[in-house]
């Protein structure tokens, strides 16, 4: 019973993703996804109550498929390499599964869901692996939030241009643009402006991780001082 259950709401959600494809979310409607699905409406609206909810779940489903390339993967001896990896893999999928990728980020709420939580820690994890090897120009939550809208406002620019004079090549372009204003592409400096960079990154790694040694007080002038030695 339990199988069945789940088997009849994946048939659900599969259909539903492929109308949303040739119809998109405004033009689609129960009947619809009933006749695609081999369903009746009750049966739609047993698993998903309405289609504001069946279009939740398809945003979620789509961050599920989307961490599915994600999870399990190991970082490497080469961090700026990991990231490159994961940039492209969200690219990757969006491209791959358009009607997924617009509910995951154009559905109110969606991206409150668990699984797009995990997506969060993941970058958040590769970020702090940057962030201890001296890579990290911004503080951690910075360095999340301009990522994060850079790859899905690059993955949604292809999506609606992708066969226009000037599409090929650009996640990778704006990758190595993103990247630059927030890593140290390079070796950090050892020599030029010394202090600075050590401000810098310094700053960097206490955004990253916490310093349990330091009152709350302590950590806000530590970091106040790091803003002021790294401009």
């Amino acid at each position: 019973m339990v199988d069945g259950h789940r088997n009849t709401r994946t048939k659900i959600l599969e259909s539903t993703a492929t109308l949303l494809e040739r119809l998109g979310a405004e033009a689609i409607s129960i009947r619809d996804v009933c006749q695609a699905a081999g369903v009746t409406a009750p049966t739609v609206y047993h698993h998903f109550g309405d289609k504001q909810g069946l279009l939740e779940a398809v945003a979620v489903e789509g961050f599920e498929r989307y961490l599915s390339a994600k999870r399990g993967r190991k970082p490497s001896a080469a961090p700026l390499d990991d990231m490159r990896r994961s940039w492209d893999i969200h690219i990757g999928f969006g491209l791959a599964h358009p009607a997924f990728y617009r509910l995951m980020y154009g559905t109110p709420r969606a991206e409150d869901k668990p699984p797009a939580r995990e997506g969060r820690r993941i970058l958040l994890g590769l970020l702090e692996n940057l962030a201890e090897a001296g890579r990290l120009r911004l503080p951690l939550e910075e360095a999340a939030a301009m990522i994060h809208t850079a790859a899905v406002g690059t993955t949604l620019t292809l999506l609606s241009s992708r066969d226009e004079p000037g599409a090929t090549g650009l996640a990778e372009r704006m990758r190595e643009a993103v990247f630059a204003a927030v890593f140290h592409l390079d070796e950090p400096p050892r020599e030029k402006s010394a202090m600075r960079e050590l401000a810098r990154t310094l700053l960097a790694s206490l955004s990253a991780r916490p310093a349990p040694e330091l009152t709350p007080g302590e950590r806000g002038i530590l970091l106040e001082l790091l803003r002021k030695l790294s401009t």
